[in-house]
This record gives C-alpha cells, sequence and structure tokens, in this order.
C-alpha cells in the first residue's frame, strides 16, 4: 500500500447530474460512496474535501443579488449539503463516517476540530469535510490543501473529470499529451490550473503531493492508491 492517510477533493460538480452539472444525482454520489468504501476497506484512512458548485457558485452570485462574502457562505453551505449526501451513501455501504464543518451547525455536523478528526480517522471513519476554510475568499481547493496540512494525510487526491494534467485541453486540442509527474514550480509557472495558486503554494510549502485523477474512471481512485500509474502527480 502506497499511502495510509488521505485525503480526497471532489468538485460539487462530480456529485452533480451530468448534462446540468447542477444538483445532486444520485448514482454519482452512490459510485464515488463505493470507491471511497472500496479504499477504506483496505486500511486505508480516508478525509474529504467537497466542493459545492452544484448547488451554488459564490463567484457567479458575487456582485449581482450578494456581496462577495455573504456568496462565499453560501457557496460554504452548498458544500455542506453535499456532504450529507455524501455522508449518507457510504453509510448505506455499511462504512461508518462523520461531517464536520468549518461553520458550526450543530443539528447536522459537528465542528471541524483537528484532534477530533484524526480521532475519527484512527477509528476508521471517513471523515468528511465542508464549510470550506470557514472563511470567505478561499476555494475548497485551499481548504482541501490546508486540511491534508492539517491531518498530516500522505498525499491530496484531486478527483476530477479528466484523468490527470495535460500539456492543454485534451477536449480541444487531441495533441495534448498527459503529464505523469510533473513538479509544482513547472505546474505554476505553466499555468496548469491543477489547483488554485494558493493551495498550489501552499502543498508545495509543505511538501504534500498532489495526485490529479479521473474520480469518474473506475477504480482509479484504487489504483492511486496502491501506487500505480494513474492520474498526475504533482510533487516537489
Amino acid at each position: 500500500m502506497s499511502y495510509q492517510r488521505v485525503l480526497l477533493k471532489l468538485s460539487g460538480e462530480a456529485l452533480a447530474d451530468r448534462e446540468s452539472r447542477q444538483g445532486l444525482d444520485p448514482e454519482c454520489v452512490a459510485s464515488i460512496a463505493r470507491q471511497i468504501v472500496h479504499v477504506a476497506r483496505l486500511g486505508v484512512e480516508v478525509a474529504v474535501v467537497v466542493g459545492g458548485g452544484n448547488i451554488l457558485r459564490g463567484s457567479k452570485v458575487a456582485g449581482k443579488t450578494a456581496a462577495r462574502a455573504s456568496a462565499d457562505y453560501m457557496g460554504m453551505l452548498g458544500t455542506v449539503i453535499n456532504a450529507l449526501a455524501l455522508s449518507d451513501a457510504l453509510e448505506q455501504l455499511g462504512q461508518d463516517t462523520r461531517v464536520l464543518t468549518a461553520i458550526e451547525i450543530a443539528k447536522v455536523a459537528e465542528p471541524f476540530v483537528r484532534r477530533r478528526a484524526l480521532s475519527h480517522l484512527a477509528q476508521g471513519r471517513v471523515v468528511i469535510l465542508a464549510g470550506g476554510t470557514g472563511n470567505p475568499f478561499f476555494t475548497t481547493d485551499t481548504a482541501a490543501a490546508l486540511r491534508a496540512t492539517e491531518l498530516s494525510c500522505e498525499v491530496l487526491l484531486k478527483g476530477t473529470k479528466v484523468d490527470g494534467v495535460y500539456t492543454a485541453d485534451p477536449k480541444r486540442d487531441p495533441r495534448a499529451q498527459r503529464y505523469a509527474r510533473i513538479s509544482f514550480d513547472e505546474a505554476i509557472n505553466k499555468n496548469l490550473k491543477v489547483m488554485d495558486a494558493t493551495a498550489l503554494t501552499l502543498c508545495r510549502d509543505q511538501k504534500l503531493p498532489i495526485n490529479v485523477f479521473s474520480i469518474f474512471k473506475k477504480d482509479a481512485l484504487q489504483r492511486v492508491i496502491v501506487g500505480e500509474d494513474e492520474g498526475t502527480l504533482v510533487h516537489v
């Protein structure tokens, strides 16, 4: 086994209806839950950070119907909806979970406390982290980098729609080639959009590798965990 404790970053779109990219698709949620359960049963400690773009993307609301800070808080609430949906899907498969949020919503989730999160992981629970960083102006990519660092995860796994980082958009350029490995500095200098700049810089400074892979590809998460050539590894 290559990793013992990982953080999986999921965008809200990963849980959404494939056509509208909005709301929650029960089959998408269940499919991702099955992948996570498979990995957890291998003995890997799994934390998950979820985005909320399928519910509401704060950047699209900001300046139109709400101030930027308020719009970002709305987006954080969207991540809580996604976290609860994923938690229930995991529990239905027999996997114990805990939802921890950066903004307190006592009726539905525990507040994020580092030691509490570590305790849940040690007891074999999948810890789902919602609410971003708890602060406006920061993305859930940054929240993932922060939580992975706080929880001493060995790698940050970014589950996306594509199977890695490419030299160009593979949908637009048939000549685009996938990187098997790439350094943080090269990813930043080439503006490859692996994650936002704040998240990339934090991971680079903390020497926390990122593996970008397709969450929709069958068994891809497991292959990343066991160290097979899957996705793109971004490293120092």
